[in-house]
């Protein structure tokens, strides 16, 4: 009995020693488990599934690997240049330039843009290059190039308009309305434009033509401008005369008004006065041939007074 009691005794306490090392071997287990299983489940896709991707995640990473190798080393670039020489031969192939848009610029400088590309695989044009090298010809404003298959190179030019001639350090130029020298020009040759004088005077162009459009009846009158001092203007009209404004666009177009109001009414251009003075707001200054000088307050003169108006004859001061 005693044995059996013994025995008994040993067996319950091995089974409860097995029993605590199962117990504590399946709560191992399951905390294992516990990551792993959530992770999985927390997933909308499969064990195998999941297996995929990344074995096409690692394809990827090589084949990116792969594809850097062979940029460093060159390999698209000489795939390319090997493309456009299959397209050369194929007949692909700058053989024609066409420039259209060119009206008063000379053409030669553009073609030898143009033809610079020719014999060239219409794949390895460099189209932006070539409308860079376009856009520093004084003339362009603006150029658009593009292919024409299969073997013609079009350009067409957007010219500037020429506003007026600039004259600086004896030399004649043409100009836009920005200021933009278009080309030379010969006093023999120039155009029939106003001829703006002085420095820096091609960038005051956009204001002078934004001042005379305050008397448009004067802008057809107009030969030429001089910009003093880089600050204000002298007018010159075609009948000879020099008007002086004051600085200032405000001060200068009112005045500007003021004088074509006055010419207007008592016809001040045209009648042998050298020069009109109004840079001071409170006097108008007729200049006469023989140097004498008239001078008027300006209130008579804004308001239209003949006498401020009149040209005096030779020897008379008024």
């Amino acid at each position: 009995m005693a044995e059996a009691r013994i025995r008994r005794g040993g067996t319950a306490r091995l089974s409860s020693a097995k029993g605590r090392a199962t117990k504590g071997g399946r709560g191992r287990a399951l905390k294992r488990r516990s990551w792993v299983d959530q992770l999985f489940e927390m997933l909308p896709v499969s064990e195998a599934t999941l297996q995929r991707m990344a074995s096409w995640a690692i394809v990827a990473i090589f084949g990116a690997i792969a594809i850097g190798i062979a940029i460093y080393l060159g390999v698209p670039d000489m795939a390319r240049q090997q493309a456009a020489d299959i397209a050369a031969r194929a007949g692909f192939e700058v053989e024609k330039v066409e420039v259209r848009g060119v009206e008063r610029m000379d053409e030669l400088p553009v073609y030898n843009i143009a033809l610079g590309q020719v014999d060239r695989s219409m794949l390895s044009l460099d189209l932006p290059k070539v409308r860079a090298e376009m856009l520093k010809l004084g003339w362009v404003k603006d150029a658009r190039i593009s292919r024409r298959l299969p073997d013609t190179l079009v350009v067409d030019i957007v010219e500037r308009d020429p506003v007026a001639v600039w004259q600086h350090n004896g030399q004649l130029h043409l100009i836009d309305v920005q200021g933009v020298v278009l080309q030379s020009v010969s006093a023999s040759a120039m155009p029939d434009l106003p001829l703006v004088v002085g420095p820096n005077a091609n960038l005051q162009t956009a204001g002078l033509n934004k001042l005379m459009e305050n008397a448009p009846a004067l802008k057809p009158m107009l030969a030429g401008a001089t910009w003093v001092g880089n600050r204000r203007w002298d007018l010159r009209f075609q009948s000879g005369e020099t008007l002086s404004l004051p600085e200032g666009d405000k001060d200068s177009a009112s005045a500007l008004v003021n004088f074509a109001r006055m010419d207007g009414v008592n016809r001040l251009l045209g009648r042998g006065i050298v020069k009109f003075d109004m840079r001071d707001p409170d006097r108008f200054v007729l200049r006469l041939p023989q140097g004498q000088v008239e001078e008027k307050p300006m209130d008579a003169a804004a308001n239209g007074s003949t006498d401020s108006a009149k040209a005096p004859t030779d020897g008379e001061e008024g």
